[in-house]
């Protein structure tokens, strides 16, 4: 057969998917690439004792199957397969416990696993809140939050081994004690880019929203409430962050917990970066998705759906997928135990909105809402089939026992604790295309698309051409018209039948967003992927409305995207020249935000006496010149006084890294004064702030600028010694010899020894 690929589909492949050599060189054409998958896959059935006929026969299927377009796997299948790498899973749920060694054995991990092509999901919910003490240490826990951003730091400076960029989900619960700093930490829409975030919120607070009642805040660590919130106020604040900038969404991880088909083995806490596969610690699932524009047939000049055909795709991915778990290499022993322990695959669809235009249906529609149901309880019914069939022949999946199939009035022999999956499918429903996303709308007629390094894909829907060649009102300038536009909706020139089917992302309301999604649901073993689009001018009760829907309607979760609340989209429509023109005055302001760090940086560090000790002061700078951080240390100093230069540090760093002028940072910092002023190549050294500006001024504005006079005035400073208050000039400091590292008082030397008298701190 003939191998029919779009332009579009084409770069995708050469791109990202295509076997090249050690020069870059694309050795691989896209036959041999579904050839090469196909022949890793079929081969896990020689576990079983499939002969070399029965698994040829097979090859052979699954090759038919994925060239046709019908059915493709996740992405890093397509990339892996048959390759020494053979990772294959799209995507893993790991667990966080409240320990450092938890926290960064898994992050470990998780850069092994975006090394290899996989998302990975979280839950920070057991991690103790900020502020809260640490026993073993005397310390004070930095918080969930904080570990989420040297977790996306890392995925930064991975990028999935330069095919895929890393991909995170962070969840929190609701009725974690840091809950408001977590829904609010991606309030600037730069911060911690490379995580989604969703409230994982709890059918009781769901329960006392209603009655807008207070709820609890618990401590992870003692299981005790520390505080209490009122329901109202923190949906609020969800509802008004993700109105804002589409972050955060939300999961119903109680609902998630009462389908979760193995329960002895634990709760589930998170799901990987979509929010469609809610997983147990440790567990990855295999996704594909079937190619709905596909499954028709035209009788007699009528469309309908070939469920004949269907059936067949649906059974021959079951097995696939299954069959991709034996021949998966891992990239941890524990989740290759976790996997194979419930044997869970993620079976989906893509195309619905093609489908539908085909069967002449509004997307918007009761009748698209009802066929919905009948499309997916099909899948569901004809993927069970198979499943017990591969259970019956290969075995059912190791925690059977005790599972929700388990049952005295007759098990249901399953293969896989799980089936069915509605993944995005962003970019394979390019390389099946022309073909919609998931259960996605159409988001306009024609758009641009930003892929990887913000290429550029022109897309235009094939199905509007058709149609309007057929009918006789196309013509370049009403296509035109209609690419500067979301919506045909008031275009003149268009009959109103093809406006009624041809709807866009933005001509459907909220409501029939989330009826879609919770049609689909009802039929989908795990969860399912879906945006709730509203237009710009979209309120925020019109958003809370939607929330409060999807709970109602069954949905496990629920992610909104307001139009253009985010500086980038990945789908965009108007015309080229919008991107040229200058924004208008309301639109000019601009949020400054830190530069990202790159992967090598150098720099200089200079030593500086002060009173207090050497001071070693490091700034590093980028590639292009630019300072960019600077880091200081002294001796072996604690307390307030180490903290007090971590935080100058990081202060200058994020002033150098937002491109605030050098000159600014230095005229904050110098002169400022501390109890211990010191000489430093005939010069007065006020305080460590004052070191640090001056080596700045040094190094980045005026290689002479440390030879300035000196300063020899008498200086008069004030410290506060509890209800005492101290008045030194430096004609009288006689024994202060320092400042403490504790209270940042002055350390005056007595009976051999330095002491505080502020806070009682001394050392001999």
């Amino acid at each position: 057969m003939t191998l029919k690929l779009s332009e579009n589909a084409l770069k995708v492949l050469e791109r990202r998917y295509l076997t090249k050599d050690e020069n870059g060189k694309i050795i691989e054409t896209p036959e041999q690439m579904f050839m090469r998958v196909a022949t890793a896959i079929a081969a896990a059935d020689k576990l079983y004792g499939k002969s070399d006929k029965e698994i040829a026969e097979l090859k052979e299927s699954f090759y038919r199957i994925m060239s046709s377009l019908d059915f493709l796997p996740n992405s890093p299948c397509l990339m892996n397969a048959g390759k020494e790498l053979g990772q294959l899973s799209a995507c893993f749920t790991l667990p966080i416990d409240d320990s450092m060694e938890s926290i960064f054995e898994t992050l470990k991990v998780t850069s092994l696993i975006h090394k290899s092509g996989g998302g990975t999901g979280f839950s920070f919910s057991r991690l103790r809140p900020k502020n809260a003490v640490v026993r073993s240490t005397g310390g004070i826990a930095s918080g969930p939050i904080s570990f989420m951003r040297v977790y996306d730091a890392a995925t930064e400076a991975v990028k999935q081994g330069g095919t895929r960029r890393g991909a995170n989900m962070g969840i929190l619960r609701v009725d974690h004690p840091d809950i408001l700093e977590f829904i609010t930490c991606k309030d600037q829409n730069k911060q911690i880019t490379n995580f989604n975030i969703s409230v994982a919120i709890t059918d009781d607070f769901m329960k006392k929203l209603s009655n807008a009642e207070d709820y609890d805040l618990i401590d992870p660590h003692t299981h005790k409430p520390v505080k209490r919130l009122n329901t109202k106020d923190v949906f609020e604040l969800i509802v008004k962050q993700a109105h804002k900038n589409g972050e955060p969404g939300v999961i119903f991880i109680d609902r998630i917990n009462q389908h979760n088909p193995t329960p002895k083995l634990g709760n589930i806490e998170s799901t990987n970066p979509c929010g469609e596969q809610p997983l147990l610690p440790y567990e990855s699932c295999d996704l594909g998705s079937i190619n709905l524009d596909h499954m028709y047939k035209n009788v007699a000049g009528h469309i309908e759906i070939d469920w004949v055909k269907l059936r067949e795709v649906t059974r021959l991915a079951v097995h696939f997928l299954d069959n991709l778990i034996d021949v998966n290499r891992f990239p941890l022993p524990q989740i290759e135990k976790a996997t194979k322990l419930t044997r869970k695959i993620g079976l989906g669809v893509m195309g619905w909105a093609s489908l539908l235009i085909r069967l002449n249906i509004p997307y918007n529609s009761e009748e698209a809402v009802a066929l919905a149901e009948k499309v997916m309880s099909f899948i569901l019914n004809e993927a069970t089939k198979k499943s017990v069939e591969l259970g019956k022949g290969k075995g059912v999946f190791p925690a059977f026992k005790g599972s929700v199939y388990d049952k005295k009035d007759g098990a249901l022999k399953m293969r896989n604790a799980t089936l069915t999956t509605i993944a995005p499918t962003g970019t394979i429903s390019i390389i099946a295309g022309p073909c919609s996303s998931g259960i996605e709308p159409l988001f306009a007629i024609c758009y641009y698309r930003k892929v990887m390094d913000n290429d550029k894909l022109v897309e235009i829907e094939p199905l509007f051409e058709d149609v309007a060649r057929k009918r006789g009102f196309y013509n370049r300038e009403l296509m035109q018209k209609i690419a500067e536009n979301c919506s045909i909706r008031d275009v003149d020139g268009i009959p109103e039948d093809v406006k009624r089917v041809f709807v866009t992302a933005h001509d459907i309301s909220p409501e029939w967003h989330v009826r879609m999604q919770a049609a689909f649901q009802k039929y989908v073993h795990n969860a399912t992927s879906k945006t709730i689009n509203f237009p710009y001018e979209a309120t925020l009760e019109d958003v809370r409305n939607a929330y409060l829907l999807a709970f109602n309607l069954g949905c496990k979760g629920i992610t909104i995207y307001r139009d253009r609340s985010r500086e980038e989209q990945v789908l965009n429509v108007g015309t080229p020249e919008e991107e040229k023109q200058p924004q208008k005055a309301a639109d000019t302001k601009r949020e400054i935000a830190p530069r990202p760090r790159p992967e090598v940086i150098i720099g200089t560090t200079t030593k500086v006496s002060t009173g207090c000790g050497n001071l070693y002061v490091t700034i590093n700078v980028d590639e292009n010149g630019l300072p960019f951080e600077l880091f200081t240390q002294m001796g072996k100093a604690g307390g307030c006084a180490a903290s007090q230069l971590e935080a100058i540090g990081r202060l200058v760093s994020l002033g150098f890294r937002s491109g605030i002028e050098v000159k600014s940072i230095i005229e904050q910092l110098r002169n400022i004064r501390c109890p211990s002023p010191s000489w430093e190549k005939g010069q007065r050294i006020f305080s460590c702030a004052d070191a640090i500006a001056r080596v700045i001024e040094r190094r980045l504005v005026n290689p002479k600028a440390m030879q300035e006079p000196v300063v020899t005035e008498p200086v008069a400073m004030k410290h506060s010694y509890e209800d005492e208050q101290v008045t030194i000039s430096i004609e009288d400091q006689g024994n202060i010899v320092g400042v403490c590292p504790d209270c940042g008082g002055a350390l005056r030397h007595e009976e051999g020894c330095v002491k505080c008298h502020g806070c009682g701190f001394s050392k001999c």
